[in-house]
């Protein structure tokens, strides 16, 4: 499944985009680093958890899919990969639900790129998957995201102490959610309108 909306696209990550997706990871290490997710230390005499080499996390990617728990996107911006976009722990029964876990190049930060790849996948998950909510946690001193789900007119719901560990440790997380019912027009029409450059905002 391929997303489009002017020059941001949301497409299926792959094998081949391994030497692009190591480059920007590479260019954005310092960017990235506090937000990303890691490890955390064994139990004693437990294993040691290793982190996946690219090509493992896209087998992992691709089997999550596959089972029908995980949606996995690479972002491109003009042509180029320039991030990256998860639905993960989608849920069926009486929740449909999932969240969504996002990272983008900083070159491309604050062009609208992020807003518009979250709204194109929340549209995507609401009217084609099925989904009835998602959520997005992120670590409250990341002021970035943050900016990212306000655009979106997410909910704030609360606060999970703990929730992830993040850059070393086991970092709380805000929890921010949609429903459905709460974008009947379409998450991606909402921040259309809600860009400066919409035609609403022009002054006359």
């Amino acid at each position: 499944m391929t997303l489009v909306d002017g020059d941001v696209t949301l497409r299926p990550i792959k094998l081949r985009d391994q030497t692009m997706w190591r480059e920007v990871n590479r260019r954005n290490r310092d960017w990235l680093r506090p937000w990303e997710a890691t490890v955390p230390p064994p139990a004693p005499g437990g294993p040691v958890a290793q982190r996946p080499t690219y090509r493992q996390m896209i087998r992992h990617l691709r089997a999550e899919a596959n089972a029908g728990r995980m949606l996995p996107f690479a972002i491109e911006y003009r042509g180029l990969l320039v991030g990256q976009l998860t639905v993960a722990g989608i849920t069926w029964g009486s929740m449909c639900s999932g969240h969504i876990g996002y990272w983008v190049d900083q070159e491309v930060a604050g062009r609208g790129v992020m807003p518009t790849a979250v709204a194109l996948a929340v549209d995507h998950c609401f009217r084609a998957v099925g989904l009835h909510r998602i959520e997005v946690c992120i670590r409250p001193e990341n002021a970035p995201s943050r900016r990212v789900v306000a655009k979106l007119g997410f909910r704030e719901e609360g606060i999970r102490p703990r929730y992830l560990h993040i850059d070393g440790a086991w970092r709380d997380h805000l929890i921010y959610a949609l429903t459905a019912e709460e974008v009947p027009e379409g998450l991606l029409r909402r921040w259309q309108r809600a860009r400066p450059e919409h035609p609403e905002h022009r002054t006359k």
